[in-house]
């Protein structure tokens, strides 16, 4: 359940101020969120959610309610040569960066509590370096 969008005409780092905002969320959430956010990155990354929910949909047979944001993930693309005057009919040289978009959609209720029942299991069984040397080292009693 992905959609990709590339080489769109945004900055990098706005579209990932963006992204921070809605990694991690549900679906119906992140949508409202995006709805009230007065950025266009936020116009491009509700586009590409809505095209994710849609293949998630179409594709997979899976409901809006039941989805969340698994990653978006924002790299550079390319950047356009532009430039900006100065003084003395010169040219300051300048990039305006474009960038690549992916999300990745995921099943609310099975991943996540899998994932927390590993990590409370594992965080159980091991003890820290520390611990283990306390255990077995004797202090003399004076």
């Amino acid at each position: 359940m992905k959609a990709h969008l590339h080489s769109v005409r945004i900055a990098p780092k706005k579209a990932n101020l963006i992204a921070k905002l809605v990694r991690g969320m549900r679906v119906e959430e992140a949508l409202t969120a995006l709805a009230h956010t007065n950025k266009k990155g936020a116009r491009i990354v509700e586009t590409l959610l809505k095209s994710a929910v849609a293949n998630a949909h179409h594709n997979d047979k899976q409901h809006k309610s039941d989805l969340l944001i698994k990653s978006i993930i924002v790299n550079q693309s390319i950047g356009l040569p532009r430039g900006v005057p100065m003084a003395r009919g010169r040219m300051r040289p300048m990039m305006k960066f474009l960038s690549h978009i992916d999300i990745v959609l995921g099943i609310a209720g099975t991943e996540e509590t899998r994932d927390k029942k590993q990590d409370t299991k594992s965080m159980k069984k091991v003890a820290s370096p520390s611990q283990s040397l306390k255990n077995h080292v004797k202090t003399p009693v004076s």
